[in-house]
């Protein structure tokens, strides 16, 4: 079969199961990609023409606010007021098309209508338990001179294999590097029962933003797993420091996208293996820039340390672009002689 072949193959089979999904499935599709702020384009909206075209009733779009803006967790941690403007507004688009008006949709668009937007917005990633990890992040990508302070795909993908291989986690002491906004550690602290968690950023504003969604998801506190916030620098940080956290397991997730950083961690990540000699250390990377991350791992042999690559399925749980090549792998350091 050639590729054009398999290609067509592929999108009639997509096409078929989502004729065969069921409305509670995108229902449940259209409250992930809402709360995580996801591309419109990438949400369900065929299932939901096709809907109203065949009962031409408004029942699904009240049944779809309910999920979504008219949600309880809507109200406690909304996404933007953009987001839900121009959500709305797509909404009213394909009910003016397909079935009679419905007050509730005009009543939720009426409320964001002229609200002044604000720098920070709230995203929600549900977890398989159906429980949400919610976090307060930046609208921009880059704001206060830093890309901390939103989520991004390695991100989401280390915490879907996290998810996945739970024993790499439990009953371990985890420490994270460039822990951002915070949503792969606190997936692993709310699902794969570490004993200790060190989150670590060295911006200011990241650490401040990271102390609050520790909070708001309920972590600390005197509660188990024990969880701290540190500063750590890559290139001040004491061995002292690494020898008190002791970690068993080290992740780090979309750190390597700066050439001036890669050196800086070859150098932590071989000063925590002297510490800590039996640490795992997973490093996930979205591979934007092939010179860049290429330069990482020529900083990790040129510190003595080598690499492999973890592959594998691994089951989708958040939205996010998968298309973007992304690639973890464990490091480890090379035996002498």
């Amino acid at each position: 079969m050639g590729k054009q072949e398999v290609n067509k193959h592929t999108w009639k089979m997509a096409l078929s199961e989502q004729k065969e999904r069921k409305p509670e499935d995108i229902l449940r599709d259209f409250r992930a990609s809402f709360f995580s702020m996801n591309r419109l384009a990438s949400f369900p909206w065929t299932f939901l023409d096709n809907e109203l075209q065949s009962n031409k009733s408004s029942e699904f779009i009240s049944e779809l606010l309910k999920q979504t803006c008219l949600h309880p967790l809507c109200g406690k941690f909304p996404p933007s007021v953009r987001f839900r403007r121009i959500f709305l507004s797509e909404l009213i688009k394909r009910e003016a098309a397909g079935c009679d008006p419905l007050d509730e949709l005009y009543d939720a668009l009426a409320e964001v209508v002229g609200v002044e937007e604000t720098p920070h917005c709230h995203k929600s990633y549900f977890l398989p338990s159906g429980d949400a990890i919610s976090l307060l992040e930046n609208v921009a990508v880059i704001s206060e001179g830093t890309t901390g302070l939103v989520t991004w795909e390695a991100a989401l993908y280390l915490a879907e294999w996290a998810l996945e291989n739970p024993q790499v986690f439990t009953g371990r002491s985890v420490l994270e590097l460039g822990s951002g906004v915070g949503l792969t550690g606190i997936t692993v602290c709310r699902s794969c029962s570490p004993v200790r968690f060190v989150f670590s950023d060295c911006h200011a504003a990241v650490l401040e933003k990271l102390r609050e969604n520790v909070r708001l998801n309920g972590l600390g506190c005197g509660k188990s797993p024990s969880v701290t916030v540190d500063q750590l620098d890559w290139t001040t940080a004491p061995e002292e420091q690494i020898r008190r956290i002791r970690p068993d397991t080290v992740i780090a997730a979309d750190v390597v996208y700066d050439p001036e950083v890669a050196g800086s961690l070859a150098d932590l990540l071989l000063k925590i293996l002297k510490c800590s000699a039996a640490a795992e250390i997973l490093i996930c990377s979205t591979i934007r820039n092939l010179e860049t991350y290429g330069g990482f791992k020529l900083r990790l042999e040129a510190a003595g340390l080598g690499h492999q690559v973890l592959t594998g399925p691994v089951s989708a749980v958040f939205p996010y672009d998968r298309l973007a090549p992304i690639e973890l792998i464990k490091v480890f350091r090379v035996q002498e002689g």
